[in-house]
């Protein structure tokens, strides 16, 4: 592969793997959250004293905790937390294009643990100097 398809391939899918859960927006005022981080962190519990978090089942039964937030603005804002193995079809289809995006750097000679850190920071929004130094430009992302 050359590093012009390198870098496309490597661009949609982690563009398709990041948009799958985030950015978040709160319905009030349309302040964004573009990750789990960030949503914690830009807001506030929602009673004082309590955590927020609370345990309960999705529609097929599997075990989700709720986690409720306060945004900046007042109005209150949930996110789910699920098994991180999404079974559903789009979590395959994400699980799939992780896992082509780890073999494709695995090709290029790098190990297994290492390619998951290096993507896992591409879509943590951070720079990765290991995937530049062979010839993958992610700044775009």
């Amino acid at each position: 592969m050359s590093k012009t398809s390198d870098r496309f391939n490597l661009f949609e899918g982690l563009k398709a793997l990041s948009d799958a859960s985030f950015p978040k927006k709160c319905t009030s005022c349309g302040r964004r959250f573009e990750s789990a981080e960030e949503f914690i962190r830009q807001t506030e519990t929602a009673r004082e004293g309590i955590s927020g978090l609370k345990s309960t089942q999705d529609d097929s039964d599997r075990p989700i905790v709720e986690l409720f937030r306060n945004c900046l603005c007042g109005s209150t804002l949930m996110d789910c937390f699920n098994d991180r193995r999404d079974l559903s079809h789009p979590g395959l289809r994400r699980r799939k294009l992780f896992g082509q995006l780890l073999n494709m750097l695995q090709g290029k000679g790098m190990s297994a643990s290492m390619a998951r850190v290096e993507l896992i920071k591409i879509l943590k929004g951070e720079p990765s100097s290991v995937l530049a130094k062979i010839g993958i430009e992610t700044q775009k992302l």
